[in-house]
């Protein structure tokens, strides 16, 4: 075998295994390993919760190694932080930072390969090419695969620099190439860490505070200790876990439990949070985030000033595999096996918990059955390890549904207010926002557009603090940001007269050509997306459906898109949604596709459907009977288009979620004449009434759309 350095051309010294016939039978660290038969093993680093990344990763490496993509293995990668760098699933930015890395480590052991044909040959390593695993010298015909010459190219001193493919030339990247794990998915093989087991280990669940701001006042847990099966039940912090040898009788064991509580805190409800998020908006003492020009004058001297107020509830993340963790604390350190998007923190709250050193600690990786920033937490992997050190016995903790649903890390509540002034002429010449979030941090992202775009702007923002625990939700703060500042802009848009997205394009071309203060965002790329998706979905030309448009950048990519809604049965319903995509060079067409559609229903089905409300500080939704999430037969019809600019990529995980709200909303405005100012949609009169009435606006100028448009924007 030989072995190569995941990220650097400063690779350790190559491990070479001469009388390993096949890769399967080598044991290895962080290295691609080409193995005699020409097997070649690549390790993937990052945790694999559905983003794709255990294909993707493998992909970069094995087109600049020009690999046999039927030869290669993909095989997960325990935690190993300084083998490899951000071992992390969170952000949309494995890919933008891991990129070049990759593509270094394939090219080096390519270029480690050749040099190793060449001085067996006996010829120039410029006249050497490689294809599909083989190393080719065309003047003579020989050709030897890199099984082959995978020892000899041990011996090769390692480039410290190595050319990279022109993209041109790419034979993988880009094209449609199936998950690695569909396999394994499909049959049902234990690859996710519900799937975990480990013969002797103790199962244990915890009952947590039903209500946020309490804390426990008694335990009876005698009823519990003498149901079948339960070896234990252990009070630490401010929970109980119950603990046994299976999942059914500790489940059930808990139910008898008797727990009392009392007040340790704030104890909220939905209807506090309503009046705080008025009063607050009102008088809330607010952190300036960014000013531009003179707000107050531009508001007074306005022709015509626009209001509106949108609000979010919680949202529960409900992955399909609610949390579950496994620790086995020894005397001589621990291991640590699951589902989580951060390993790292994982093994540092461990060594923290435990009073051990890191390197005491290994961690498995397993794949994820969905994340979306929940994993991102470690409550969960601490239950396990501190149930493990207290019990001095391997144990797995398995959280309920419900569990999942009332003792999560919440995306937090938030309330907008904004305020356009318009001019005579219909011009925006001021823009407002105020948001008020719950746990939120900073609620806005000022810097995102229209600033630039607008001569005097404030953005602020105000915070309350809650006992209820909030976190990182898929493409945080500008999931529900995007659709209230993108349904904002058509409310201004339709004041001023104007087609709602030759408005933005027109702030666009004034950011372009006399911004005001910094711009951080690429004003041609969200340009780019704008334009191309009114080309694909024929804005402003069909008679048959009602059309919104959105578009909006985070974490570093531009998406836009255009929602088709239909009435049926007197209801709006969404027909089809346009996505145009600017994430730089597309890895996996097929990946990436699927990451814009996901997107795009979890952005739709939680605008539509899902709340998390409080009473008492008790959640009022518990599992999927009063929590609505979208159903299979609600998903539109759904096209992606990516734009091909050649830049490096620059991530998909979570842009395509923040444009749907706004673009479904102002669709159902078209459709209904109702803006719908919060969420879920579904609670609005239009889905409940009878009939409802489209819109009758004033003629809007027609967007100006060159037919050159997208002559100048490759589609892939």
């Amino acid at each position: 075998m030989l072995g190569f350095s995941w990220f650097s051309a400063e690779a350790k010294t190559p491990v070479v295994v001469g009388t390993a016939d096949t890769a399967a039978t080598l044991g290895f660290n962080s290295y691609l390993s080409i193995a005699t038969d020409g097997t070649i093993t690549i390790l993937s680093p990052n945790p694999e919760l559905g983003q794709n990344i255990m294909t993707s990763f493998p992909m970069i490496v094995a087109e600049e190694l020009d690999a046999d993509w039927t030869k290669v293995k993909v095989v997960q990668a325990a935690l190993d932080t300084k083998a490899f760098e951000r071992q992390v699933t969170g952000g949309s930015g494995a890919v933008p930072h891991s990129w070049k890395r990759l593509r270094n480590a394939g090219a080096t052991a390519r270029a480690m390969l050749m040099q190793a044909a060449a001085q067996k040959w006996n010829v120039p390593v410029e006249e050497l090419t490689t294809n599909d695993g083989f190393v080719i010298h065309q003047k003579t015909g020989n050709k030897l695969g890199y099984g082959a010459l995978a020892e000899e190219a041990s011996k090769v001193a390692v480039p410290k620099e190595v050319k990279l493919k022109d993209r041109k030339d790419f034979k993988l990247i880009g094209k449609e190439v199936k998950n690695v794990a569909n396999n394994d998915i499909v049959t049902g093989k234990p690859i996710f860490g519900l799937d975990f087991y480990r013969e002797g280990m103790l199962h244990a669940m915890v009952q947590r505070p039903p209500a946020f701001g309490t804390k426990i006042k008694s335990v009876d847990a005698s009823a519990a200790k003498a149901m079948p099966g339960i070896i234990d039940v252990v009070t630490f912090k401010n929970n109980v876990a119950v603990v046994g040898k299976s999942t059914w009788e500790i489940m059930k064991a808990r139910e008898v439990l008797k727990v009392e509580y009392e007040k340790a805190g704030n104890i909220e409800s939905t209807a506090d949070h309503n009046n705080l998020f008025k009063s607050l908006l009102d008088s809330g003492t607010a952190t300036i985030r960014r000013k531009d020009g003179d707000v107050e004058t531009a508001f007074k001297n306005a022709a015509k000033v626009v209001k509106g107020e949108y609000q979010c509830p919680f949202l529960s993340h409900s992955p399909m595999e609610p949390m579950n963790y496994f620790a086995h604390v020894r005397e001589d350190g621990a291991e640590l096996v699951g589902p989580s998007q951060v390993p790292g923190a994982a093994r540092a709250d461990a060594s923290k918990i435990l009073g051990i050193p890191e390197d005491k600690i290994t961690v498995q990786l397993t794949r994820l059955g969905g994340g979306f920033g929940r994993r991102l937490k470690t409550d969960y992997s601490n239950e396990a390890v501190e149930l493990s050190q207290i019990l001095k016995a391997p144990v797995k903790v398995t959280w309920s549904r419900e569990d999942d649903m009332t003792g999560g890390s919440y995306r937090p509540a938030v309330r907008y207010r904004f305020e356009a002034a318009l001019d005579a002429n219909g011009n925006m010449t001021g823009y407002k926002c105020r948001g008020v979030g719950i746990n939120s941090g900073n609620p806005t992202r000022e810097d995102n557009f229209p600033s630039g775009a607008v001569e005097n702007l404030l953005i602020e923002t105000v915070e309350h603090a809650s006992p209820i625990t909030t976190g990182a939700w898929r493409a945080p703060i500008t999931n529900f940001l995007a659709y209230a500042e993108q349904a904002f802009f058509d409310e201004v848009a339709q004041a001023a007269g104007k087609d709602p997205i030759q408005f933005r394009l027109d702030l666009l071309e004034k950011a372009k050509t006399s911004p005001t203060g910094a711009i951080k965002y690429d004003i041609n790329r969200m340009i780019g997306v704008t334009k191309l998706v009114a080309e694909k979905a024929g804005w402003g030309t069909k008679k048959d459906v009602f059309q919104g448009f959105s578009v909006y950048f985070s974490h570093r990519s531009y998406v836009a898109q255009v929602a088709e809604v239909i009435m049926k049965n007197n209801k709006p319903a969404v027909k089809k949604i346009y996505a145009a995509c600017d994430c730089g060079e597309v890895v996996n067409l097929s990946g990436a596709r699927q990451q814009v559609m996901g997107g795009i229903v979890d952005g739709l089905g939680h605008a539509m459907y899902s709340k998390l409300s409080f009473k008492d500080g008790e959640t009022q939704q518990k599992n999927f009977d009063t929590y609505r999430l979208i159903r299979m037969r609600e998903i539109p019809e759904i096209e992606t288009f990516f734009v091909d600019n050649g830049i490096d990529p620059t991530g998909l995980g979570e842009p395509a979620l923040p444009p749907t709200g706004g673009a479904v909303a102002n669709a159902i405005f078209k459709a209904t004449g109702k803006r719908l100012r919060s969420q879920p949609f579904t609670d609005d009169d239009i889905f409940k009434t009878v009939k409802a009435t489209p819109t009758k606006t004033t003629p809007a100028k027609k967007t100006k759309l060159p037919p050159s448009s997208l002559k100048k924007t490759k589609v892939s």
